[in-house]
């Protein structure tokens, strides 16, 4: 049964009403990885799998949400908001309520139920498709009037403020504005993207799921963007992207060696990402590919994100010469590789690397196909 017949009908059986329906999708990332905190670009797309939520008034004087994968239940009042335990589900919907409340729009007590298919631990956003599912349900049931990059505004300040992650805007972005069959060259600079559309002919996108999270993930995300941060500061600008390979330079002993590769990792993918979506409209793969290749390099060896099983799979793809690129996806120390791969020979690279994968840690990984679909909307 799909998601969102699933959590209509689980809203029609608890709370007796017919709730409105949004789907928020999670997103790939093309190239473009760690740069979008730094004023960068980054070149996502949305997916296929994503959150469904299902919303609607309430008069019990009270809200109710419900985590349906997790079968969790909370209840809350509007005037008393605070983050719940760190880690938790709760904060995600909490933060989003209390954003919008500091943006002085009034907001009633509501039922939402939501239930996600994109994979746990994947890096594919989960966390910015729910934001944006509750964000975007709730403007369309009280009427407030917010516009779009006002939604992911408001998903963006709950991850940083409820949730603690200081993220950049692009999954908020990707989720909310995704267009079927198209990646978005997003500039985070100025929160607009440049759509282009994705045909890569005998060519498709394949995900490989590690299957590990190693737990420093949050903590070393927040310490790489100070670091950037404190590096921008030495160079008198306000992010990475104002900056260049010369500038860096100029300050190199003022810096640790472990931050100046940081740095330059950041200012050469932002310049990988833009040459990237040339490529794409030159349908000039086999450069893409090796742009996607170097990304990997980079992550792996100098902004240092990468985790043994995630290495292992892209040098499993660059000894198979129907990868034209792979490299890891999203924040890094597990989740997914996105794989550029030749359609007719996926299914085999697919088996023999799974095979491997095994082999070497004792674990499995899982494959996923998918389709660039369309941003946040209402299911009707």
């Amino acid at each position: 049964m799909d998601i969102i017949k699933e959590v209509k009908e689980e809203f029609e059986k608890i709370f007796s009403t017919n709730p409105l329906l949004v789907f928020s999708p999670g997103r790939i990332n093309i190239i473009g990885e760690h740069t979008d905190y730094n004023g960068g670009f980054v070149f996502p797309a949305a997916v296929d799998k994503g959150i469904a939520a299902a919303l609607q008034k309430s008069d019990t004087g009270s809200c109710t949400a419900i985590a349906l994968n997790l079968d969790s239940t909370i209840n809350f009042e509007l005037d008393k908001l605070k983050p719940s335990k760190e880690g938790s589900w709760e904060n995600y919907v909490l933060g989003v309520v209390a954003e919008i409340q500091n943006r002085n729009k009034i907001v009633g007590d509501f039922n939402i139920i939501f239930k996600g298919n994109i994979p746990g631990g994947a890096g594919m956003s989960s966390s910015a498709a729910l934001e944006n599912s509750v964000v975007f349900g709730l403007n369309e049931l009280f009427d407030l009037g917010l516009t779009k990059t006002e939604m992911i505004l408001i998903s963006q300040k709950a991850e940083h403020n409820y949730v603690g992650v200081k993220c950049g805007i692009m999954d908020q972005y990707a989720s909310m504005f995704g267009i079927k069959n198209n990646a978005l060259l997003l500039d985070c600079r100025t929160i607009e993207a440049t759509p282009y559309e994705i045909d890569f002919q005998e060519y498709q996108l394949m995900l490989i799921n590690t299957n590990v999270k190693h737990s420093l993930s949050d903590s070393a995300y927040n310490d790489r963007r100070s670091a950037c941060e404190s590096i921008s500061e030495i160079l008198g600008v306000e992010t990475l992207r104002e900056t260049s390979e010369e500038d860096l330079e100029k300050i190199i002993d003022k810096v640790t060696p472990e931050n100046y590769q940081k740095a330059l990792y950041v200012i050469q993918e932002i310049d990988r990402t833009q040459k990237a979506a040339k490529a794409i409209e030159n349908n000039d793969l086999e450069t893409l590919g090796a742009l996607i290749y170097a990304s990997h390099n980079g992550l792996q060896h100098q902004y240092k994100v990468s985790c043994t099983e995630l290495d292992f799979l892209v040098d499993q793809a660059k000894k198979n010469k129907y990868v034209l690129g792979a490299r890891m996806m999203g924040g890094g120390f597990g989740g997914c590789t996105i794989n550029l791969i030749a359609k007719n020979e996926a299914k085999s690279f697919a088996k023999s690397v799974s095979k491997t994968y095994e082999n070497k840690f004792n674990n499995e990984c899982s494959i996923y196909f998918i389709a660039l679909s369309e941003g946040t909307h209402l299911v009707k």
